[in-house]
C-alpha cells in the first residue's frame, strides 16, 4: 500500500511512498498534500488493478527498446532485414534518441509527413512504429500509446495493367531456355516468385494435373538461399493447372532432370535460384529485350489474375488460386479488372418487369 507523509529533511511538503510491482521503494514529493493523497490514491488504484506505470520506465529511449522488441520479434529473414533497413535509415535519426515517456502525437505526425518516402511506403514504416509502441504500452513502459490517430499521406489511386498474351510469349522466348518453363508456369498458376523458386519435383502431380505450394525460397546472409515459411496461412495450397503448366513441366523436367525433393527450377550450376540474382542476370535482360523495361516477374501473377476475372471467377475463388489471406485483398487490387455490372443490373429490372406483373389497382373505368 502506498503512504503520505511529511518531508523529513525539514523543508516543506509532502512524500508519497510506495512500492512498484517487482517490491522496488518509489516516492514522490508534492508541496500540499491533497495532491500527495490524491496522488497515492491513483497509484494504489493503478496497483491493485495492473494498470501500474514505472514512471522511471518511460526513460527508456525509442531506439534502445526498439532494438529490444526487433531482437524478439519471430521475423523471417526478409522481414527482419527490412526491419532493420527502416528503422536505421528513416526512425532511429528522427526520433531514435527520444525518450519513450516524452514522444507526443504531434512529433510523430511531423514524423509522418517528414518522411522523404512515397506514401506506399510511409505505410509499412509506420506499422513498425507503432507495433514498437504498442509493445511499449503492453510491456507498461508508457502509459498510453501515443501513434493513435497519427494521419498517413493518401495512397494514389494505381490501376494494373495485365500483361497480354503475346507479352508472356516474348518474355518466355527472351529468357534463357532454362527458365522459359518457369515464365509459363508463373503466368499459368499465379505463383509467387518465391513459391515458384521453391517448387519441387514432388510437388507436382502430373496425374491430377495439381501443384502443391508449401514453401518458398528467400534471400539468405551471406549470399545463398533459404527456405522460409509461406506468406500466409491461405498461401499453402493445392493449385489445379492447366495442360499447358503440364505440358511445359514435362518438357522442362526431360530437358533438366530431377526428382523427388530436388527443385524444379535451378541455376546453370544446378543450384536453387536466388531472388535477386535471377532478377539482375535473367529477368533484367528479358525484359529489356521484350520491350517491356518495367515489368516484374510479379506481373505474371497479375497476368494470371486478369485471366480468372475475365473468365467469370468470383474474388472468393480468385482469393484462394492466388493464396490471398482474404478477398478484400483480391478485390483492393483487382477490382478494375472485374467487369461493370450496369448492363447487368439492367437486364436484371428489365426481366422481371416484362413478366407478367400483378396490377397493382383497378384501371378505372369509364
Amino acid at each position: 500500500m502506498a503512504s503520505v507523509e511529511r518531508r523529513k529533511d525539514g523543508r516543506p511538503g509532502y512524500v508519497c511512498r510506495w512500492r512498484d510491482e517487482a517490491g522496488r521503494q518509489r516516492k514522490k514529493s508534492f508541496t500540499r498534500k491533497v495532491d500527495a493523497d490524491r496522488y497515492r490514491a491513483e497509484v494504489e488504484h493503478k496497483l491493485n488493478t495492473g494498470q501500474y506505470v514505472d514512471p522511471k520506465a518511460g526513460r527508456t529511449t525509442f531506439e534502445v527498446y526498439a532494438e529490444q522488441w526487433r531482437a524478439m520479434q519471430p521475423h523471417r529473414p526478409n522481414t527482419a532485414a527490412r526491419t532493420r533497413s527502416q528503422l536505421t535509415k528513416h526512425v532511429y535519426p528522427a526520433i531514435g534518441g527520444r525518450p519513450l515517456a516524452q514522444l507526443r502525437a504531434s512529433e510523430l505526425q511531423a514524423f509522418v509527413t517528414g518522411l522523404a518516402v512515397a506514401p506506399s511506403s510511409v505505410r509499412p514504416i509506420w506499422a513498425t512504429v507503432r507495433a514498437i509502441l504498442s509493445a511499449a504500452v503492453r510491456d507498461r513502459l508508457i502509459p498510453y500509446d501515443p501513434a493513435d490517430r497519427i494521419k498517413l499521406p493518401e495512397l494514389p489511386r494505381q490501376q494494373i495493367t495485365p500483361l497480354t498474351v503475346d507479352q508472356v510469349d516474348q518474355l518466355a522466348a527472351a529468357v534463357p531456355a532454362r527458365y522459359r518453363a518457369l515464365v509459363v508456369v508463373g503466368a499459368a498458376s499465379g505463383l509467387r516468385q518465391g513459391e515458384l523458386f521453391g517448387l519441387q519435383v514432388a510437388d507436382v502431380d502430373f496425374l491430377r494435373r495439381t501443384l502443391t505450394v508449401e514453401r518458398q525460397l528467400q534471400p539468405a546472409a551471406g549470399g545463398g538461399v533459404e527456405v522460409g515459411p509461406l506468406k500466409n496461412r491461405s498461401s499453402y495450397r493445392t493449385l489445379p493447372v492447366g495442360q499447358v503448366v503440364v505440358d511445359a513441366l514435362a518438357a522442362h523436367l526431360a530437358a533438366y532432370p530431377a526428382a523427388g525433393a530436388a527443385y524444379v527450377f535451378r541455376d546453370d550450376d544446378g543450384q536453387p535460384l536466388h531472388r535477386n540474382r535471377f532478377n539482375r542476370d535473367v529477368w533484367g535482360p528479358a525484359r529489356t529485350a521484350a520491350g517491356l523495361p518495367e515489368v516484374t516477374c510479379h506481373d505474371l501473377r497479375h497476368f494470371f489474375a486478369s485471366v480468372l476475372i475475365g473468365a467469370g471467377h468470383n474474388p472468393k475463388a480468385v482469393a484462394e488460386r492466388l493464396g490471398h489471406a482474404d478477398p478484400a485483398m483480391t478485390l483492393r487490387v483487382y477490382a478494375h479488372l472485374w467487369p461493370e455490372d450496369d448492363d447487368r443490373t439492367r437486364q436484371a429490372i428489365d426481366d422481371v418487369f416484362r413478366r407478367d406483373v400483378p396490377r397493382l389497382r383497378p384501371a378505372m373505368e369509364g
